[in-house]
């Protein structure tokens, strides 16, 4: 037997003991009228407390559920319950939902979940920042409306697989996506940016044509040399093999050149290669370089240096000195004849400043950005004529990088070229001893 009928079964009993006790003493007509206000008052009472849940259901709260005695107490007491524990597992998962949200709009990547019909239902903040959705307008939209590029227009009608679609933006973003099947005809459409990933394979790429490009140049004139000279027999002419052996030797030194500079990239690019740190005495250090630079220029240009402070740099002298020397070189090899050169050591707000001015030909405006990739050259024949590999202004950027700098560079056609290493105070060490 439930609860319910063990509470109102004593009720029954006295309601119907009283009845027969009336009847009994009063008669059938008195026991009549007791029996039927017994039952009409807990109808009554029943009555009243229906139209009381009827409103609590309006506006269905722990604190609004009604009090109620006797047998509606224990029914009040258990719907307060029951609604008490349906608010704390709404509210646990509202928290969860909250926290998935929360993770998925932290992710890296585009998510969009689209019904059967490819209509957006919800998308994350990178999908709106990738695609340039807005979460009240376009909620219920045709995906395909608003991504239309054909590829992926295609690739969203097509039957489904495992390969992604590369999407190319106008931002020159390029994503990869794919679409995932899931439930009810539904589909999650995942988005992630592989411009880096893409670059580093086109620069990977593009590094080994060049390396090839580089290495092939030089060998084939040695390798042609020396056929040369086997054809020529055991008597050779002397101002031939003069000739030749100068243009092998010139060949290989820049074979030497191109070797030493990639392995000091790959020693700059080494994770593992934690920067050995020193206090360097910049001022000698610039003007060993432009001792160096004289020597470079065999008196072809009018080198100038202007060391205006006695401050040093905390850092890797033989990376600064790397650094330094490939701006210094670069100016001299690129600066015509009886131009003019000059480096500069000096603070300027705070920063410690290491500049290389030159009065040559210039660089044109659109170039500038890609200076410090490998391999790259305004003019390839010019560079190759005056003994450049290609990667001098990288291992520039490199060195900077590891020492908190940045790299600043102008031109103009025409009128030359400001090379910029700028360093911050923190790197920046007081006057360092005069070294003789």
């Amino acid at each position: 037997m439930s609860r319910f009928w063990l509470r109102i079964l004593p009720q029954f009993l006295f309601v119907g003991g009283a009845t027969l006790l009336i009847w009994a003493a009063f008669g059938a007509a008195d026991a009549f009228i007791f029996l039927s206000l017994s039952g009409l008052t807990p109808f009554f009472l029943m009555l009243r407390n229906l139209a009381r849940i009827d409103v609590w259901l309006d506006a269905p709260t722990v604190e609004s559920v009604p009090d109620g005695s006797g047998l509606w107490e224990g029914v009040f007491s258990r719907l307060r319950r029951m609604v008490r524990q349906r608010d704390q597992r709404q509210q646990k998962l509202e928290t969860m939902l909250r926290d998935l949200q929360q993770a998925i709009a932290a992710l890296p990547d585009a998510i969009i979940i689209l019904d059967a019909g490819d209509h957006i239902e919800w998308c994350n903040p990178m999908a709106q920042e990738y695609f340039g959705l807005d979460e009240r307008r376009d909620m219920g939209q045709q995906i395909s409306y608003l991504i239309r590029q054909p590829q992926f227009v295609e690739y969203l009608s097509e039957p489904q697989s495992d390969q992604p679609c590369i999407l190319k933006l106008s931002s020159d973003s390029i994503l990869s996506v794919q679409l995932i099947p899931y439930a009810d005809r539904k589909k999650l459409l995942l988005a992630r940016d592989i411009t880096r990933i893409e670059n580093v394979d086109r620069m990977r790429r593009d590094f080994v044509a060049n390396v090839s490009h580089e290495l092939r140049t030089p060998l084939t004139v040695v390798n042609g040399f020396l056929e040369t000279l086997s054809d020529m027999g055991d008597a050779p002419d002397a101002e031939m093999l003069k000739r030749s052996l100068a243009l092998m030797t010139g060949q290989t030194d820049r074979m030497k050149r191109l070797v030493e500079d990639l392995l000091t990239l790959s020693k700059l690019e080494n994770a593992e290669n934690h920067l050995s740190e020193e206090e360097v005495n910049v001022p000698l250090l610039v003007a060993q370089i432009h001792q160096d630079a004289l020597s470079l220029s065999g008196k072809n240009h009018q080198i100038e240096l202007r060391i205006e402070t006695d401050a040093g740099l905390r850092g890797n002298t033989e990376e600064l000195r790397s650094g330094f020397g490939n701006l210094v070189s670069n100016a001299v090899r690129y600066t015509p004849e009886g131009g003019r050169i000059a480096l500069t050591w000096k603070m300027e707000h705070g920063c410690a400043v290491f500049a290389v001015e030159d009065s040559g030909i210039g660089i044109e405006s659109e170039h500038i950005p890609r200076l410090t990739e490998r391999f790259y050259r305004v003019d390839r024949s010019r560079s190759r004529g005056t003994g450049g590999t290609g990667l001098g202004l990288a291992i520039v950027k490199h060195v900077l990088n590891r020492h908190q700098g940045r790299f600043e560079i102008s031109s103009e056609i025409g009128k030359g070229s400001l090379f910029r290493a700028v360093f911050p105070s923190s790197r920046v060490v007081s006057a360092m001893p005069e070294t003789k």
